[in-house]
């Protein structure tokens, strides 16, 4: 379930590389990290199940639809699995809904066309419960993998009522992602019940040992 976050702005070679190998120890659903350093990920976990995921339009979601676009397909050349696309905040909160879907569609066609998987990063502590449904109907209509709950970088990150929220007006095929503040076992294992298949956290060493204590 786990997405092993390696996006601090400060991290260095050293810290991506540490990153990789504790991801590769622990092996986890995939490490998402920084678009500059996806090319070095994708060769440390060949031959490995850990995916090489990054991000779009991070971390606020105001780039334009084409650089959005632009900046998947080279993820994709590079070779990245999964992309992690922030939405247009401010369209989304502006009610321009045929902005919104015309670019999550954009890059949904960019990724699907390379065989590859997209998850759509709302950052619920700006939005609306209105904003968070049609967010969901909208990822549902189109068919994205996953809609996920932030990226770690606004004034909060998921919380259970969110996910709860976002399962009930998602279609069963729509995949959901916790991120942000996810930093313990209890949090995963709550979150998996209402039906989260993925949790993005850079505390993915103390999650996973407390889950193998709790096992052994």
């Amino acid at each position: 379930m786990i997405d092993h976050s390696l996006l601090a702005p400060t991290m260095t070679s050293a810290d991506f590389e540490a990153g990789i190998r504790l991801a590769l120890e622990y092996d986890v659903a995939s490490v998402c990290l920084v678009p500059a350093y996806l090319q070095q990920c994708v060769d440390a976990l060949a031959g490995s199940d850990v995916k090489a995921s990054t991000t779009i339009g991070f971390p606020h979601g105001g780039q334009a639809t084409a650089a959005k676009v632009a900046e998947a397909k080279i993820a994709l050349q590079h070779g990245a699995a999964e992309l992690d696309m922030v939405i247009n905040l401010h369209h989304t909160l502006s009610g321009d809904w045929a902005y919104v879907r015309t670019e999550i569609a954009a890059v949904l066609a960019e990724t699907h066309g390379h065989g590859q998987k997209l998850k759509v990063i709302f950052e619920n502590c700006y939005l609306s419960d209105a904003h968070k449904i049609r967010l969901c109907e909208i990822c549902g209509e189109l068919g994205v993998d996953w809609v996920k709950t932030s990226t770690g970088f606004g004034t909060s990150g998921a919380t259970l009522e969110d996910l709860r929220l976002m399962r009930a007006h998602s279609p069963e095929k729509v995949q959901l992602k916790a991120s942000g503040g996810v930093r313990e076992l209890s949090f995963v294992l709550a979150a998996r019940e209402i039906g989260v298949t993925r949790c993005g956290s850079s505390r993915t060493r103390e999650i996973l040992d407390a889950c193998r204590l709790r096992t052994s």
